[in-house]
Formats: structure tokens, C-alpha cells, sequence
């Protein structure tokens, strides 16, 4: 994966729109700031949508932190190539992952990467991997509106949509109005806010804490324009659950925040059609 010509990047670029040819909807899931949890309402959203029988894709594009495989569990599989098609890794019969983790280097070694390569990548995970017929891709982008957002939304806008990710306080929802209007410029849509980390469920008496305050995300979907999905309380099970390699949309037994999320992923859905 090195720095392309005009002409690769031209090829790579006809050879994304033929492969998102195939894909019917596009879910870009972003954050004006990193720590709000951004990728684990990715890798849930994901998973639950496959859970629900639709075909899905989820495409890390965090560079510098893909933690997708690792919430998903699969951080020990490697993408297989078959000439120049790469295969993504399948954690279900309905859900395959890509990501820079799942191709054989150590976890620990960090990608320094300029722009460029960074661009150049996406261009290559986007054309070169054999997503097949997807309901669904899900894009967890890295928090902020750089270049791994912008490469994103300047290859697929025509399909894409926009998921923003905050918490409660005043410095996160600041950040994601930033992130509205970095999708607003690139005429992504935006399908809404979702406030995570909204009040601690204490897991003794299942008190509802509020550490973070509460109410930020849904007021500055409301300030912007935009719908509010919802707010997921933080439950520690949960946590416990992503660090094991185990979405909390795989739980079997009901929970204040995977009920919560199950009602964005409804929403999520329905404006999808």
C-alpha cells in the first residue's frame, strides 16, 4: 500500500464506484472528538442490523486506532487476497469487517501515515475488497473532520449518510456540531445525533448517575436541525462486554441501554428507506 499515480488513483476511484454499485445504503459514523464511543456504536449498529437479517459491511477507517476487530473479537483472523481482491473477515453469516488490524500486523506497531497513504488506503479497502451485496456499510470514521472522514465522504457522497456520536458535556457536543456541518459541506446527510455515555447505570442498584450531565447531544440536534436518535446510558456489563470482543447488541437479555439502542437502530432503519 504505497503512494499511487493520477492514473492509479483514477482506476482505484471507477473501481470503488463499481463496487459500491452493489451496496445499497452507506452509514458514516462520526465524532467531532475521540472518547465518546464512537466505534462501539458502530460495531453494534452493525451487528444489529446482521442481526435483523440484513446484509452488512462494517469498514474500519480509523487508521491509528482500528479497534473494530478487537470489540468484535476477530483480532487474531487475517483478510485473505485472492489476486487483487481482499476478502473481509466474516464474524456472521450476515456480518464481514475490514480494517487495517486484520491484515496480519502486530497490534501494537502504530501506522505513521501522511494524508496521502491514508487516502490511498481507503481508496483500496473501498474498490479492492469483494464486499459482494450489502444492505448495509458501516463506516467507523476516527473522531474529527479529517482526512479519513473527507476521503470517505468525497468518494461515496451520493449514497452516504451521516451518524454523529457525542456525550453529554459541553466540550463533546461542541465537537459535534463541527461534525454536522463538516457533513453539511460535503452534502452528506445526516441522519441524526445519538448522545452516548448519557448517565451511569450503577450495576448494584441500577441507579441512573448522571456524570456527564445529561441532555447535550439532543440539544444540539435541536439547535442544528437535526434528529435526535436517542441516548444510551453507560452501563459498566456493557463495557466489560466491548472489551471482550463481544457487541452488547449480542446480549440476550435486556439491558436500559441495549433497549435504548435497539430503538436508534429502528430509526436508523426507517430513515433509511
Amino acid at each position: 500500500m504505497g503512494c499511487q499515480s493520477e492514473n492509479q488513483v483514477d482506476e482505484q476511484e471507477r473501481k470503488v464506484q463499481e463496487r459500491m454499485a452493489s451496496v445499497k445504503q452507506v452509514i458514516v459514523v462520526m465524532s467531532g472528538k475521540g472518547g465518546v464511543g464512537k466505534t462501539s456504536v458502530a460495531v453494534n449498529l452493525a451487528y444489529a442490523l446482521a442481526s435483523s437479517g440484513k446484509q452488512v459491511g462494517l469498514l474500519d477507517t480509523d487508521i491509528h486506532g482500528p479497534n473494530v476487530a478487537k470489540m468484535l473479537g476477530i483480532e487474531d483472523q487475517t483478510m485473505e487476497q485472492f489476486g487483487t481482491d481482499m476478502i473481509p473477515v466474516m464474524v456472521t453469516p450476515n456480518l464481514k469487517v475490514v480494517s487495517l488490524a486484520l491484515l496480519g500486523k502486530a497490534t501494537d506497531t502504530p501506522f505513521i501515515w501522511r494524508g496521502p497513504m491514508k487516502a490511498a488506503v481507503i481508496r483500496q479497502f473501498l474498490g479492492d475488497v469483494d464486499w459482494g451485496v450489502l444492505d448495509y456499510l458501516v463506516i467507523d470514521s476516527p473522531p474529527g473532520t479529517g482526512d479519513e472522514p473527507l476521503s470517505v465522504c468525497q468518494l461515496l457522497p451520493k449514497i452516504s449518510k451521516a451518524v454523529i456520536v457525542t456525550t453529554p458535556q459541553d466540550v463533546a457536543v461542541l465537537d459535534a456540531r463541527k461534525s454536522i456541518m463538516f457533513a453539511r459541506e460535503l452534502n452528506i446527510p445526516v441522519l441524526g445525533v445519538i448522545e452516548n455515555m448519557s448517565g451511569l447505570i450503577c450495576p448494584h442498584c441500577r441507579t441512573r448517575i448522571d456524570l456527564y450531565k445529561q441532555g447535550g447531544g439532543e440539544k444540539a440536534a435541536e439547535d442544528m436541525g437535526e434528529a435526535f436518535l436517542g441516548n444510551i446510558p453507560l452501563d459498566p456489563e456493557l463495557v466489560a462486554l466491548g472489551d471482550s470482543g463481544k457487541p452488547f447488541m449480542s446480549l440476550k437479555k435486556e439491558s436500559e441501554a441495549v433497549l435504548a439502542f435497539g430503538k436508534i437502530v429502528q430509526k436508523i432503519e426507517d430513515l433509511c428507506k
